[in-house]
């Protein structure tokens, strides 16, 4: 395999759910966007016969076909998954919070990818690239995540979330544009974190996938009843059920687009996810709590869970009311001071630079 470049530089997003959460490894229909925090990788070939790993002041370095932990193992999972084992250097940076329920693992995956497909020549496939990223991280890190992550991150299209349809593979960009009619969507990053590879997010698979065997149906996402399921696994398949109807109302409320109808129906996502999906906390709770007191369309709980980020959608004159919301009720109960994110719907991973040997 030859070499034609010097280095590449790539970078790719973190995503947000709008809705949809925990479908997508029920086969059922979510609307992630893009964001604008991003994952930078730089990939030059190395001499010293090294895969070496730098991001600020950590580092990783072992030979290419040697195992990974940490932070670096979702680098070289990729590298395993494209099937390279040649020497590279790869320098990360990334404003990405980690932890954050906002895919940072899927940005780091997605930007590796791309950097070194274009770095090596390799001539694979979008397809291809998110087949390997989510590989990475579910065989190589271990941790069962259902591929929304980064088939976002490499396919996302700016002002458009991405309707992905994981019982038969389908893709559609549908317009997301509230800016338009003066609506905010808020990211509040928690400052709670959660990991995948922890217990929670493999229970709730492990109880989806029972569900599914005892209703005898492929995808929970298409089951048309919960009759007959004992508890916790009913609870379960209420949400995947319920959140599936609510995918496709809020897909259809876009075409107004229905702003306080899309807040509703974000609420009761939320509302589902903390009652019967049993995944939401004390302080995502406590932000679509003040957000509503404050005058927000609607709030919900985004991501895996447990910890994390939480998504808010609000007009544009109760911006500041919101914020200020959300930062008292974190303060009464001495809470880190969440951060807040104003965000549109971004574009998906690119090449920035790809510089030829002088």
């Amino acid at each position: 395999m030859m070499t034609l470049v010097a280095a590449v530089t790539a970078s790719a997003p973190g995503r947000v759910n709008l809705i949809g959460e925990h479908l997508d490894y029920n086969g059922g229909r979510c609307l992630p966007i893009a964001l604008p925090l991003r994952t930078t990788v730089t990939a030059q070939p190395s001499a010293d016969g090294q895969l070496t790993v730098t991001s600020g002041g950590l580092s990783w370095s072992g030979l290419p076909t040697e195992r990974a932990e940490g932070w670096a193992a979702y680098v070289v999972g990729v590298m395993w998954a494209l099937g390279v084992d040649v020497s590279l250097d790869l320098d990360v940076t990334s404003d990405v919070p980690i932890g954050a329920g906002l895919s940072s693992s899927a940005a780091l995956e997605c930007a590796t990818a791309l950097a070194v497909d274009r770095l090596l020549e390799l001539g694979a496939s979008a397809d291809a690239l998110v087949a390997a990223c989510i590989r990475a991280e579910t065989e190589y890190v271990g941790a069962p995540t259902g591929g929304l992550d980064q088939t976002t991150s490499l396919l996302a299209a700016p002002g458009h979330a991405l309707l992905l349809d994981f019982a038969d593979g389908s893709r559609k960009q549908v317009p997301w544009l509230p800016a338009v009619d003066d609506v905010v969507l808020l990211v509040v990053d928690t400052r709670v974190r959660h990991a995948h590879v922890d217990g929670g997010y493999g229970d709730r698979r492990a109880e989806c996938r029972e569900a599914a065997r005892t209703l005898g149906v492929l995808h929970l996402a298409r089951a048309t009843t919960t009759a007959g399921l004992p508890e916790p696994l009913a609870a379960r398949a209420r949400h995947v059920v319920s959140e599936q109807e609510r995918v496709d109302a809020f897909v259809e409320a876009l075409a107004g687009p229905d702003w306080a109808r899309l807040g509703a129906l974000m609420t009761a996502s939320h509302e589902s996810l903390r009652d019967d999906f049993e995944v939401s906390c004390d302080e995502l709770d406590a932000v679509v709590e003040a957000s509503l007191r404050a005058g927000a369309l609607g709030g919900r709980m985004t991501g895996g869970g447990f910890g994390g980020s939480a998504v808010v959608l609000v007009a544009r004159d109760r911006c500041a009311d919101v914020r200020t919301a959300i930062g008292t009720a974190f303060a009464q109960q001495d809470w880190t001071a969440p951060t807040l994110y104003e965000v549109e719907a971004s574009r998906g991973a690119e090449v920035a630079t790809s510089a030829r040997p002088s």
